[in-house]
């Protein structure tokens, strides 16, 4: 298994951010096309729900990992809220409410576990890689 992590503030910018270590990192691992294009997309969607729906205590950060292990890639973003995500369905004229249904599309799958190392969660979304 090869991974990364990342420790970023909770608060807008940090999607961003996020996004641009990600394709640095895709590219470094030489993974492009619909794979980092759904990666990002994925990472999207999770940092997003981490930033709007993670209450939190102040000062916590929120970790995000990539990992490849087994032909797959694996995007993961913990944050110290231990609530967990539910998907819901959004009417034709919300706004917001997608993101999981997104997720969902997206990964070959996806879920929460409890954080690895302190309290919270983490909400992860794996995909396929292509053959080598």
């Amino acid at each position: 298994m090869t991974e990364v992590r990342w420790r970023l503030p909770h608060g807008p910018r940090s999607a961003g951010r996020a996004r641009a270590l990600l394709r640095t990192q895709l590219t470094e691992w030489k993974i492009d096309g619909e794979v980092a294009d759904n990666a990002e997309l994925l990472l999207s969607e999770l940092m997003g729900n981490a930033i709007r729906h993670a209450r939190r205590p102040p000062g916590r950060e929120i970790g995000v990992r990539l990992a490849q292990y087994d032909g797959r890639l694996r995007v993961e973003v913990a944050d110290a809220n231990s609530g967990r995500p539910v998907p819901r369905t959004a009417e034709a004229d919300d706004e917001q409410g997608r993101g999981l249904a997104i997720v969902t599309a997206l990964a070959l799958r996806w879920g929460c576990c409890p954080r690895r190392h302190g309290i919270g969660k983490a909400t992860w979304a794996e995909l396929l890689l292509p053959p080598p």
